[in-house]
């Protein structure tokens, strides 16, 4: 199995590398951390990958995103699996009141995703097989007043995946869209981690690798799995009551 992950450096991203180390896979580091990425293509050896190779790149401001897919493929001899894992939280209250500060955030979680998204469908599409999985949020699934510009930018890519998606129906490759609830990784260092609705890393990786064979389940894969039935609940509370709620 070929893997390519984008965001490599990322703590969810580095739990399922590990993961589908184990299973002998070829994998393909893509971030911004050459000396990260090449201690964790070490570290990747060890655990059992069949092979590991690095690329610096700046994913977020990369303009040839389909040049460089077509890199990737030629890299470690095609891609079975595709892997989208960095994003960006942000401040909310700067968003509101800079209108940079929230084109930061659009840009790392909807633009650049959703390129590297497109151009990775175009692959599959022509290969007639792979997996696509994108790591969304339980935030895209309804706005609130803590994270809306954040939580925007994921239900773009939710809607987007969903898309794909139904462009290949009966094509042979697929998406996943993976929602974890909130998670204990640098993005969310500060934040009251208490309770035990908070995830580890681990956990996340968990359910993108379950999710990533043909088997795995459908287009959207929460994580931990609670989250959909958690989240049916908020997406379904009325307005009067959802916006009494301090959440």
């Amino acid at each position: 199995m070929r893997l390519v992950i984008l965001g490599a450096t990322s703590a969810i991203a580095e739990a399922t590398a590990r993961r589908f180390a184990a299973e002998r896979a070829h994998i393909l580091l893509v971030g911004r951390k050459g000396q990260r990425l090449e201690a964790m293509a070490g570290d990747l050896r060890s655990r059992g990958a069949g092979r590991v190779e690095t690329m610096v790149c700046d994913l977020v401001e990369e303009r040839d995103v389909r040049g460089l897919m077509e890199e990737f493929a030629s890299i470690i001899g095609g891609i079975d699996q595709l892997l989208i894992t960095y994003g960006f939280m942000g401040q909310q209250r700067e968003a509101e009141l800079d209108p940079e500060a929230a084109e930061r955030i659009f840009q790392v979680n909807f633009n650049s995703v959703a390129a590297w998204s497109l151009a990775g469908a175009e692959v599959f599409e022509r290969q007639g097989h792979g997996t696509l999985l994108i790591l969304g949020s339980v935030a895209g699934d309804r706005g609130r007043r803590g994270n809306y510009v954040y939580g925007a930018a994921k239900a773009g890519i939710a809607a987007l995946a969903e898309g794909i998606n139904h462009r290949f129906a009966g094509k042979g490759p697929r998406v996943v869209l993976v929602k974890p609830g909130p998670t204990a990784t640098p993005m969310t260092r500060g934040m009251d981690r208490s309770g035990p609705l908070w995830s580890t890393p681990d956990q996340i990786a968990g359910v993108v690798v379950g999710s990533a064979s043909a088997s795995g389940g459908g287009a959207v894969a929460y994580a931990p799995w609670f989250w959909r039935y958690l989240m049916l609940i908020i997406r379904n509370l009325p307005s009067r009551v959802f916006n009494r709620l301090d959440i």
